[in-house]
Parts: C-alpha cells; structure tokens; sequence
C-alpha cells in the first residue's frame, strides 16, 4: 500500500489529504478565521462550578467558556466531587480535548498529553505505553525499555510517555531527541503558566501542514507534495529539525493543474457531501447526520446477484461495511452511529458481516467500538469524535429548509393559501384578495388548480388576483387585503 499526503494553501485555508493507493481517504481543513484548538494549553480560569453536573465552566480566552468534568480532571476509578477538585476564580492549567461543536463550548482536560514524532509525554500520568499497532513483542519490550531508561537518564521522575506507532523500528537517538524535546517543551509551558492569570493561550498546536506530517508520516508514505512555497520551506524547516528522514519525501507543485483537482480530491470532497453512496455492485447507502447520531442505511438498488437474496443482501452488506469504514473517516462522522444493513437469514452471514466491519474500521486513526446486531437487526457504534466533520465545516444549514432537508410540496402551500384567503375574507370586507408566492406555487394554481381558485371566487365573493414574486422561497407566501 502507498500513501500520498497532498498539502493545498489558499491566503486564508489549508487543506491536507492523505491518499492510500491513489483513493482519497482522510481530509483535513483548518481556516484561518476558524482554526481548530484541539491539543492547544490554557490557563483557564474557573467561571462556574456545577455540582449536579460535576463539571465546571472555564474562561480560556475565547468565544464560549469552556466545559471540564471531573472525570477528566483526576484519574481514578472513582471521580471526586467537583467542588472538592476545584473552586471558581481557581486558575488551572487545561488542554482542549474537543473543538467547539455546534452549541457546545471546547471539553477539556487536565489529563495533559504533549506529542511528538514518536513519542507522547503525560505530564500527569505515570507509566510507559506503546501503540497496539506495533504487534511485535520483541519491539515492543526494546521500546519500553529504551524509553524507560531515557526517562532515567534525563531525570524525568515524574510523568509517563507513550510510544507512538512511527516509532516502530527507531534508533535510540531518535527517541532521545523526542524525548529532550518534550521535556523541554513542558518546562517552557510550565514557566509560562506560572505568569498568567488566566484566561491565556500558553501553547499552541503546530499549523494544519506540520502536524499532519508529523503524524502521518511513516514508511508507507512515497512523497508529500505542497503546492505552497511558503509552506514547503516550512515543512523542509521542521524535517531539517526533527524529522530528517522525511526530507526527500516533502516535494513543492507548480504544475499548472490545482494540486487537488489534478488527483482527484475536489471530486471526492463533493461526493463526501452527498447523502447517497454508490457501491460498485449496484447497491448504495445513504447516510444522514443530525445533531444526535448518524444514520446509515443500506440498500441492494440495482443489484440483484446471480442466486438468491440472501446471497445478494450478504455480497451487498459485505461492501457497504467497507464502503461506511471509509466514509466515516473521510467525513469524520463521530459519536453515535446506527447502521442498518440489510437482513440477513443466515448467523454465520450475520457473523461474517460484523467481523468484516471490524477489519474495516482498524484502519481508522479515531477510536471505535461495535457493539452487536440489536434485536431490531441494527448495528450500533461509536466514533470518537474530536474535531468537526466535513459537512459542518464546509456547509451551513439551508436557509429555506432551516437545515431540515425538506421544504413543503407545492400542494401543501396551495392548500395552506386557500385557508389563509378563507380566513381573511370572512374577518376583513375588502375588494380584492392578492396572493403573493413563488412562480412554481403561482404556475400550479394557475393551472392544475385553476377550477378550485374559480370555485373559492365564488364562495368568498371577492375577486383574487395572483402575484409571482421570484424571490420568494417555496414554501414563503402572503394574502394581501386590497
């Protein structure tokens, strides 16, 4: 498998996409007017605290205060009281755990975590970790020995570290290097924080561009185009420091094609915004999110197999799950998520299907958990979500549905408007009755409605006249008394 990450800069957005064998499969975009603040350390100043909650609000210095449980405050079986854990006006030492969602301020954490290339430092936590993705054991014992005698040697006696899965393979010097980093990096936060009063940004994640090579970099990855001088010196600035393996990779576009068009990835990115998902059988699913969950539904289309329908609903459902892994990290759908794949008979089918789904999702960087076909046939799961997805980035709500996904039929309005004309002729003696809609509304009482508007002339005795107004939604009209 090769992996391409593609780097696009505009004045005021950079979007970076990571290609496994040429298919788009995740899509990062930070704007300059709303960059993300996950991993960024505040010192926060208590504003609130709500014992029923559990949790206490914080002023961080931006938009919204920013909501801290106490779960995430102390680790432990068992959480403390909030207000035995903190009190307001206290000034705490915080990192953003998730973006701003929606209504929602940021979540955050004391349960700090400084990453590097290959390591992560917890400055509040004890212990050495290594990645489940490094499978070898042997690897895995040289790793945490290393680590746990650079802590030693550095005189790192409180905190912990995990080993990051590019680390696999390593020279000890390279982890010697992140480590001094981390180390010192946490020192500078520390000094900065003793300073501030709160309400105060004290360190900030690196830019979009440098943290995705950062942490998608490894040895699948055969170049990584940037079609920015600008931010190609910055990439080969920050390889130079830390990460001079990757060096040769980073390569600057000038073609005269967009970077992202010329592979592929503005098409995708569109088709990422769609409801419906073609499969290749024939077969589709349509995914809708709201503010709860997400929901996938599965469906055959225009497939119909070569032998019975239980073969078909299994061939089909087999693709849709790796169909759904995909696109639920390239939309980056979190939280809760409900499948509803087609019925299957047969248990061993039933059996295969979640262990395929399963596969699927191993892949994927954000945590999951599966649960169980439910006794309605549906599958239940989570997502770890941490940043906003696609749709909420890139898109607003519709400003004629009100993001509902639906506008009235004409019908409905013309039925609506014989009511409203009804109501006022009989409370208002007037000379006419204007109505005022859009084209199509005006078009289907003109025509196919043509004898009830005759017929309600009649019944109110008073003549109507009927107005287009092109700017008008469909669903938007007024009976004016004249």
């Amino acid at each position: 498998m090769t992996r391409e990450v593609l780097v696009n800069v505009t004045p005021r957005e950079t979007r970076a996409a990571v290609l496994e064998n040429g298919a788009l499969q995740e899509i990062y975009i930070e704007r300059a007017e709303r960059r993300g603040i996950v991993g960024n350390i505040y010192a926060g100043r208590v504003m609130r605290v709500l014992p029923g909650m559990q949790a206490a609000f914080l002023d961080i210095g931006i938009e919204r205060n920013a909501f801290l449980h106490a779960a995430d405050i102390a680790s432990g079986p068992e959480a403390k009281p909030i207000a035995d854990l903190v009190r307001q006006d206290d000034t705490l030492l915080v990192q953003v755990l998730k973006d701003p969602l929606g209504t929602k301020g940021a979540r955050l954490t004391r349960q700090m975590s400084l990453p590097s290339r290959f390591l992560v430092y917890t400055p509040y936590a004890e212990g050495i970790g290594v990645s489940s993705r490094i499978t070898d054991e042997a690897e895995r014992e040289r790793l945490r020995s290393a680590v746990r005698d650079l802590a030693a040697a550095y005189g790192m006696t409180s905190g912990g570290h995990i080993v990051r899965t590019a680390a696999d393979g390593v020279v000890l010097e390279a982890l010697a290097a992140d480590m001094l980093y981390l180390s010192r990096l946490w020192e500078h936060i520390r000094q900065r924080a003793a300073s501030s009063s709160g309400g105060q940004l004290l360190h900030e994640e690196l830019p979009l561009s440098v943290r995705v090579l950062r942490d998608e970099f490894g040895p699948g990855v055969t170049r990584v185009l940037v079609d920015s001088k600008d931010e190609y010196l910055r990439l080969r600035a920050f390889t130079d420091a830390f990460m001079p393996e990757a060096g040769a990779a980073i390569g600057l576009y000038d073609g005269p094609r967009p970077l992202f068009a010329l592979h592929g990835v503005e098409d995708e990115i569109a088709r990422a915004l769609e409801r419906k998902v073609p499969l290749k059988s024939g077969g589709y699913i349509v995914i809708d999110q709201t503010e709860s969950m997400t929901t996938i539904d599965v469906n055959t289309g225009a497939y119909v197999g070569y032998s019975n329908q239980e073969d078909t609903s299994f061939r089909t459902n087999l693709e849709a799950a790796v169909a759904i892994a995909h696109q639920l990290r390239l939309r980056n759908l979190g939280g809760i998520i409900i499948i509803d794949f087609i019925d299957l008979e047969s248990v061993q089918h039933r059996e295969q299907l979640m262990v395929s789904l399963r596969n699927a999702l191993a892949a994927d960087r954000a945590q999951t958990q599966v649960a169980s076909v439910s006794a309605l046939g549906l599958v239940e799961m989570t997502r770890k979500r941490t940043r906003e997805s696609l749709e909420h980035v890139l898109c607003d709500p519709c400003p004629t549905c009100d993001g509902r996904g639906f506008l009235k039929s004409i019908a409905t309005v013309c039925h609506e408007i014989y009511r409203e004309v009804l109501r006022q002729s009989r409370q208002f003696d007037v000379g006419q009755v204007v109505v005022l809609a859009h084209p199509e509304v005006i078009e289907r009482l003109l025509d196919e409605e043509a004898e009830v508007l005759a017929a309600m002339e009649q019944q109110i005795k008073k003549p109507l006249r009927l107005q287009a107004e092109a700017l008008y939604a469909r669903d938007q009209f007024d009976v004016v008394l004249a």
